[in-house]
């Protein structure tokens, strides 16, 4: 670390509702720290975001710049950048590194850069993304109720199908050319769920709302909504740089602190869950910025007495 480069309590990388929220935290508690971020979240393609007690319905770019605007008072440093690199620079604490090669040091790191989803590959999908396709029924379900509905189930099981009985009776599963086994078969004829294994061509709607799936064959499948679960992958390799452990499921391993297997490395949002909902990732922001001032006080307090036991000899 050069002489005049300042040295923040934390960076905290990723500027969504996890990294916003733990910032909120650490400033009011007059801690020097900094948010970096990209300006794209997760949902930037959704109308609205939902499930957030007092913002549900909200724009999740307003809800980010609501948030924003809170921390100005705070000296929350936000600065629109993509940190590429992280390590440990010495016993003290990490540096990081933005893609224009700039470099900033911190004693302590919190990653909340999120995932991304890996869409199906339907023709068109992207028109509809965010509008009448999503991923989570708890986040948009409410919306398309008692709506018909389809699940894109060419690599995954039956589960969301049955999960999106709870919103409509009109749910219908597509395999994408994959024919489902005997079990599944049974399952869907149990819950009433409609079956189609046609490769599907392409999707016709207007103004990013899904009106029909067509296949194949010329058959359309009438839907309001699609459903997809398809893989994640996170947005950011920092952890892997940084040496943290994963999970089976790709997400990165922490404790009930958010904290990860690396000393002084925290993750918080969805780069660390598989429970993915704006209100939990904000908790979780706010249960790390929580620790980590914790941490810093009471390292903090250690060396305060060394400094004391120094000055006595």
């Amino acid at each position: 670390m050069h002489d005049d480069q300042r040295l923040f309590d934390v960076i905290i990388i990723g500027g969504g509702p996890a990294g916003l929220s733990a910032a909120l935290i650490l400033g009011r508690s007059l801690r020097n720290i900094i948010v970096f971020d990209t300006g794209k979240p997760r949902n930037m393609k959704s109308e609205a975001m939902h499930g957030f007690i007092s913002r549900d319905g909200t724009n999740p770019i307003e809800f980010l710049r609501l948030c924003k605007e809170e921390l100005k008072k705070y000296s929350v440093e936000l600065v629109e950048a993509l940190i590429v690199k992280a390590h440990r620079f010495d016993t003290t604490g990490f540096e990081v590194q933005d893609s224009n090669g700039n470099s900033y040091y911190s004693r302590k790191i919190l990653i909340a850069t999120g995932l991304c989803d890996r869409l199906p590959e339907v023709p068109g999908i992207e028109k509809f993304y965010g509008i009448s396709i999503f991923h989570c029924p708890y986040c948009d379900g409410w919306e398309v109720r008692l709506k018909p509905l389809a699940v894109y189930a060419k690599n995954c099981g039956p589960g969301q199908a049955v999960a999106l009985k709870n919103w409509s009776d009109d749910v219908t599963i597509l395999t994408d050319g994959r024919e489902p086994t005997e079990e599944e078969h049974q399952l869907y004829s149990l819950k009433n769920i409609k079956v189609s294994t046609g490769r599907i061509a392409g999707l016709e709607g207007s103004g990013g709302k899904l009106e029909y799936i067509l296949l194949e064959n010329g058959e359309k499948i009438i839907a309001s909504a699609l459903f997809f679960n398809s893989a994640q992958f996170q947005k950011s390799d920092l952890g892997n740089q940084l040496g943290c452990s994963f999970t089976d499921k790709g997400v990165i391993d922490t404790d009930n602190f958010q904290q990860s297997n690396i000393p002084d490395v925290y993750v918080a949002g969805d780069a660390a869950k598989d429970m993915q909902l704006v209100i939990i990732a904000a908790a979780e922001g706010a249960k790390a910025g929580l620790i980590i001032n914790k941490s810093l006080q009471k390292k903090e307090k250690f060396l305060s007495a060394v400094d004391q036991a120094i000055k006595l000899k």
